[in-house]
C-alpha cells in the first residue's frame, strides 16, 4: 500500500489522457454519427505503450478496449438521434447483417494479425479518411435513393471487415455511403449512428474471444479488452455524446470536419512513425 501514492501520482497523466479522449470521443460520436473510436484507439495505443504492453499484443488490446468504450457511448448517440426522429430505421435494418458479418469476419482476421499489420490498416484507412473529410463535398452523389443490388450489401459488408479491424464505430465510411445516395447529411449522421452500437458490442464480444488465454495481457483485462482503461473512459465518453448530437443540429461542421481531417494525418503520421521509427 506504501507505494499507492507513487503510482497514483506516475499514472495520473494516462489516466488524465483517457478521460479526455473519451471527452472527444463521446462529443465526436454525436457530431459525426461515428463511434469515436477514431480518437480512442491512438490515445489507447500511447496509454498501453506507457503501461508497458508487449508489442505483441498491444495493437490488439487497443482495438479491444476501444470498442468496450464505443459500444456504450454509440448507443447513447443512436438513442438521442432516434428521439429526434432522425434516424432511417428501413436502411438500418436493411444493412445491419452485412454489417454484423464483416464484423465477424474482420475479428477474426485481427485474431490472426500481426500489430503491425492492424497498424497499416490504420495507417491506409485515417488517410483516406482524412482526405475525405478535407476534400470531399456534401453534394456528390451517385443516385437519389439506396439501389436495390447487392453492391450495397457488399459495401456494408466491407465496412464491417473495416470497422473490426480498426475499432471503429464505421460512422464515416456509413455516412459517406448513405451520402452518395441522396441522404442529407444529418439524416446520414443519425442513421449511421445506429450501426456503431452492433459493430462495437459484436466486436468487443470477438476481441475478448480472440484474445482469451493470450499472454502478456495488461492486468484487468478480458480477452483483448482492458476493463480499467475502459472504465476510465466511459463516463465522460457517455456524458459528451448529448452534447455532438446537439451541436450536430445546430451548428455548422466544416470547420470541424477540417479539424478532424488534421487529427487523423497526424494519427497516420504518428502509426507510420511506430512502424518505421
Amino acid at each position: 500500500m506504501s507505494d499507492l501514492p507513487t503510482q497514483l501520482i506516475t499514472y495520473a497523466p494516462m489516466i488524465a489522457a483517457l478521460a479526455v479522449a473519451g471527452m472527444a470521443a463521446g462529443f465526436l460520436s454525436g457530431l459525426f454519427g461515428i463511434g469515436g473510436g477514431s480518437v480512442l484507439v491512438p490515445v489507447l495505443y500511447a496509454a498501453m505503450g506507457a503501461a508497458g504492453v508487449s508489442e505483441d499484443v498491444r495493437m490488439q488490446v487497443t482495438l479491444g478496449t476501444s470498442f468496450a468504450v464505443i459500444g456504450p457511448t454509440g448507443l447513447r448517440s443512436f438513442l438521442a438521434q432516434r428521439a429526434r426522429n432522425a434516424v432511417d430505421m428501413s436502411a438500418l435494418q436493411r444493412l445491419a447483417p452485412a454489417v454484423l458479418l464483416g464484423v465477424i469476419v474482420g475479428v477474426a482476421l485481427a485474431s490472426v494479425s500481426s500489430s503491425e499489420t492492424l497498424r497499416w490498416v490504420w495507417v491506409v484507412a485515417a488517410i483516406v479518411m482524412s482526405l475525405k473529410l478535407a476534400l470531399g463535398r456534401d453534394d456528390w452523389r451517385l443516385g437519389g435513393a439506396l439501389p436495390s443490388t447487392r453492391a450495397l450489401e457488399a459495401a456494408a459488408f466491407a465496412i464491417g471487415v473495416l470497422s473490426a479491424l480498426m475499432s471503429i464505430g464505421g460512422g464515416l465510411f456509413m455516412v459517406s455511403l448513405l451520402m452518395l445516395f441522396g441522404y442529407p447529411v444529418l439524416a446520414a449522421v443519425a442513421t449511421s449512428s445506429g450501426f456503431g452500437p452492433l459493430i462495437a458490442v459484436t466486436g468487443g464480444l470477438g476481441y475478448i474471444w480472440a484474445g482469451w488465454g493470450a499472454t502478456g495481457l495488461p492486468p484487468g483485462s478480458l480477452g483483448y479488452v482492458n476493463i480499467p482503461a475502459a472504465l476510465v473512459m466511459l463516463p465522460t465518453s457517455l456524458a459528451f455524446a448529448p452534447l455532438g448530437v446537439r451541436a450536430a443540429h445546430g451548428l455548422p461542421k466544416r470547420a470541424l470536419e477540417l479539424a478532424f481531417a488534421a487529427f487523423l494525418a497526424l494519427v497516420a503520421i504518428k502509426f507510420l512513425w511506430s512502424l518505421y521509427g
